[in-house]
């Protein structure tokens, strides 16, 4: 089994018989970049392993505004709340590069969480994750101006799609510039603005849908 989906809380707790016994009744979905999976109020029962590829998770307001709920890459659950209260999809998941993935079904899984306890639990704790993130997020948006909320999700981001080498930390993030200020809640204008001040004051420097953040400690202090 591939490294990054052992590490998908769904399959941590799992010995290596049980977590192959498990992968076997998932179901192998490819979507291509800018495609839809499910989309927000649609009916949903299926969890979700990024494979390959990155995906984002967006809502809509009702005069057409989108904000970005999570940008997830190789390993990363998503559409875990409705293996535990099956309802309306509560974001749109789509596509931000070619993505595969891994899912699998309330029915086929609610075996596994009765006789696992302990698959459980990881679940749960997964949903608190979450959960701790919505709340910071929230919290940024009230107490944080836009330059700190950018500065935070770049660093967010390198945590799982940066690569370190000799001229920085590489994060291709895949975003475009509208997708990123969705993410962090402003306009596109104000997040360039507060890119290009991070880019002139020797931060980071940015590039086609990536970043390459050349002092972690002064963009840290600029998050907080």
């Amino acid at each position: 089994m591939d490294d990054f989906v052992r590490q998908a809380p769904l399959f941590a707790a799992l010995d290596d018989e049980a977590a192959s016994a498990l992968r076997q009744s998932m179901v192998e979905v490819q979507i291509n970049r800018g495609e839809v999976l499910f989309a927000e109020g649609e009916p949903g029962d299926r969890l979700y392993i990024v494979t390959e590829g990155k995906i984002k998770l967006g809502r809509a307001s009702g005069d057409g505004r989108e904000n970005l709920v999570a940008v997830l890459g190789p390993g990363e659950m998503f559409g875990e709340l409705s293996l535990f209260d099956p309802g309306p999809r509560t974001a749109t998941a789509t596509a931000v590069t070619d993505v595969v993935a891994l899912g699998v079904g309330h029915e086929d899984l609610k075996p596994w969480l009765a006789q696992r306890p302990e698959v459980a639990a990881g679940l749960l704790r997964a949903l608190a994750r979450r959960l701790r993130r919505t709340n910071d997020s929230l919290s940024d948006l009230v107490f944080s101006d836009v330059p700190g909320r950018v500065a935070k999700a770049l660093l967010d981001l390198s945590t799982r799609f940066g690569i370190s080498r000799e001229d920085g930390l590489h994060v291709n993030h895949d975003l475009t510039q509208e997708e990123l200020a969705q993410l962090v809640g402003a306009s596109r204008e104000t997040v360039n603005k507060a890119l290009a001040d991070f880019a002139t004051r020797g931060w980071l420097r940015l590039e086609a849908r990536a970043v390459v953040i050349l002092d972690v400690d002064r963009l840290s202090r600029r998050a907080r």
